[in-house]
C-alpha cells in the first residue's frame, strides 16, 4: 500500500515507517500552529519561538498517533494476528494488519483499543494542561487533538475504528463477515460522501483549505471503505482454492535452443501467446514472452537462443499447485507480469493467468459468496 515509506525504526517488534506524504501534513501543522495557535495562546513572542513551538507540538502528535496505532497492533497481535507494521501518512497512521481478525469479538477490541488509548492521552495531556507558560499551551494543544482524533475515529463508518466497531457487532449478529463488511463500507461511503460535499460547500462558502481538506478525507473514506470489500470479496471467494485448481493445463511450449524467429513465428503468431515457458527437455527453465522478444533487434531474431532472452523460473514466476490462491493473486498483483507457472519438483504442470482469477471471481460473485466466522 505504502510502497515509498520509509522505516524509521522497530518499537515492540512492530516496524514503525513514514510515507513521504506525512512530510506534507507535518509541515502544515506546524505552520498553522506557529502562525495561528500559539501566537493566540500565547501572545508577545517571537516568530522563531512559535516555531519551536509548533515543532515541539507536531512530534507530540506523531507520537500520539504511533501510540494509536501500537495500541490496535498490540492487541491485533495478542489475538495471533500478523502486524506488517505502522505507517504514518498524510491521513493519519494505520496499522497493517495482515489478515482479517478471527471472530467478532477480537475485531471489536482491536478497534476500540486505538480510540481508547487517545482518550487516555487526552485526559493525561489535559492534566498536564494546568502548567504554567508554554508547556501549558503545547499539552493543551496536545489534549484538543486527542480528543479530536478519539471522537473521529469512533464515527461508525468503516474504515475508521468505529466502523470496524459497527462491522464486529454485525458480524456478531449475523455470523457472516462478508455481508457485516458490505453494510458498514457502504455507511463509510456514505459518510465519506457527507464529508466531501459538506467540504465542497465549506469551499465554495470561502472556507478555504478546511473545506479542501474535508474532500479529500471523504475521498479518501470512500475509497478505502470501497477498497477492503472488495478485497474481503476477493479472499472469500479464493479461500480454500489452489493454483492447481484453476491453471491451464494445454500450455504452449518452446525448447530452450529455438531460435527467437521459430518461437515468434512458430509459437506466438500460430497460436496467438505472448507468455511461453521455456524447457530443457521436461526440465523448467523458465519462460519467454513479448517483452523478452522485442528487446532485441528483429534482424538478430534467427540467430538468437531463446535461452539467451528468457526470464529464469522461480519465486516470482513459479508456484506449485498447492499454492493458495490468495497468495497467487498477491504474486500477480504486485507485479507487471500477468501470468505464473505452476510446476512440481522442476516440471511444468500449467499455467494461471489473472485473467483466470478475475473470470472465477466474477462468476463466484454471480453465484454469491459467503464468508462465516
Amino acid at each position: 500500500m505504502f510502497k515509498n515509506a520509509v522505516q524509521l525504526f522497530e518499537i515492540f517488534g512492530f516496524k514503525l515507517k513514514v510515507d513521504p506524504s506525512w512530510l506534507l501534513i507535518a509541515a502544515l501543522i506546524v505552520w498553522s500552529l506557529s502562525t495561528s495557535y500559539f501566537p493566540d495562546v500565547a501572545p508577545g513572542l517571537t516568530a522563531t519561538v512559535y516555531t519551536m513551538l509548533g515543532i515541539v507540538a507536531m512530534l507530540g502528535m506523531f507520537a500520539s498517533l504511533i501510540l494509536h496505532e501500537l495500541s490496535h497492533s498490540v492487541v491485533a497481535r495478542s489475538y495471533g494476528l500478523k502486524v506488517g507494521g505502522i505507517t504514518l501518512f498524510i491521513f493519519g497512521g494505520v496499522a497493517e494488519l495482515e489478515e482479517e481478525p478471527h471472530d467478532p469479538k477480537s475485531e471489536f477490541l482491536i478497534a476500540i483499543a486505538g480510540p481508547l488509548m487517545s482518550l487516555a492521552l487526552a485526559a493525561l495531556f489535559y492534566g498536564l494542561s494546568s502548567m504554567a507558560g508554554l508547556t501549558g499551551a503545547v499539552f493543551g494543544y496536545l489534549a484538543l487533538i486527542n480528543l479530536v482524533l478519539a471522537v473521529f475515529n469512533l464515527i461508525p463508518a468503516f474504515p475508521l475504528d468505529g466502523g470496524r466497531m459497527l462491522r464486529a457487532v454485525i458480524w456478531g449478529v449475523t455470523q457472516d463477515l462478508l455481508r457485516a463488511t458490505r453494510i458498514s463500507s457502504r455507511i463509510g461511503s456514505a459518510f465519506g460522501l457527507f464529508l466531501m460535499l459538506t467540504g465542497a460547500f465549506a469551499v465554495f462558502s470561502g472556507g478555504g483549505i478546511g473545506g479542501f481538506w474535508q474532500i479529500l478525507i471523504g475521498f479518501f473514506i470512500i475509497n478505502a471503505s470501497n477498497g477492503s470489500y472488495q478485497n474481503l470479496v476477493v479472499k472469500a471467494a479464493l479461500r480454500g482454492k489452489t493454483a492447481g485448481s484453476l491453471m491451464s493445463r494445454q500450455v504452449h511450449t518452446v525448447d530452450a535452443e529455438t531460435s527467437v524467429a521459430q518461437l515468434v513465428d512458430d509459437v506466438m503468431l500460430r497460436h496467438g501467446v505472448s507468455f511461453v515457458p521455456v524447457l530443457s527437455g521436461e526440465r523448467l527453465l523458465g519462460y519467454v514472452d513479448t517483452a523478452a522478444a522485442r528487446s532485441i533487434d528483429r534482424q538478430e531474431w534467427p540467430g538468437r537462443q531463446v535461452s539467451e532472452v528468457m526470464l529464469p523460473e522461480g519465486p516470482n514466476t513459479t508456484v506449485t499447485p498447492d499454492t493458495p490462491l490468495n497468495e497467487v493473486f498477491k504474486l500477480l498483483a504486485a507485479h507487471p507480469r500477468r501470468k505464473l507457472m505452476v510446476a512440481q519438483a522442476g516440471r511444468l504442470l500449467g499455467v494461471i493467468s489473472l485473467s483466470d482469477l478475475m473470470h472465477h471471481l466474477a462468476l463466484e460473485q454471480e453465484i454469491g459468496t459467503k464468508l462465516r466466522s
